[in-house]
């Protein structure tokens, strides 16, 4: 039987407002979602988890999120996991950092409506999704 979710997203964002709106933005377009609100959290929730897509913040208690992103594509078996980041750091250099560590995209959060990053989410994963017959 198929799955009637899409692919497994991991939302790594400790802002509990934005999670939530982001979770109901995307639950409402079949993602199958599960959240962390820490690095640390992340990390174990990618291992426990095999998200196929990520919405990883930059800015996060504990470990940040360049750390995350550099762990996560170090490790061959969770390298292959699509990655956006999601922040307020809009500063050149800090979107350089995170497309150099392996993000697919960097989005600004001030720069887009819930709405444009759901549509940003489905045009990255279409580009990924994996062929089915």
């Amino acid at each position: 039987m198929a799955d009637p979710f899409g692919p497994r997203i991991l939302i790594v964002e400790d802002d509990p407002l934005l999670s939530e709106l982001l979770a109901e933005k995307l639950h409402g377009e079949k993602f199958d979602l599960r959240m962390a609100r820490t690095g640390e959290e992340g990390l174990e929730s990618v291992k426990r988890e095999r998200p196929d897509l990520m919405l990883l913040d930059i800015m996060l208690p504990g470990i940040d999120g360049f750390e995350v992103l550099k762990r996560v594509k170090e490790n061959p078996e969770t390298k292959h996991i699509v990655v956006i980041i999601l922040s307020n750091l809009g500063q050149q250099s800090d979107i350089e950092k995170g497309t150099q560590l392996g993000a697919e995209k960097y989005i600004v959060k001030v720069s887009l409506t819930l709405s444009e990053v759901v549509q940003a989410v489905r045009d990255v994963w279409q580009k990924h999704a994996p062929q089915t017959a």
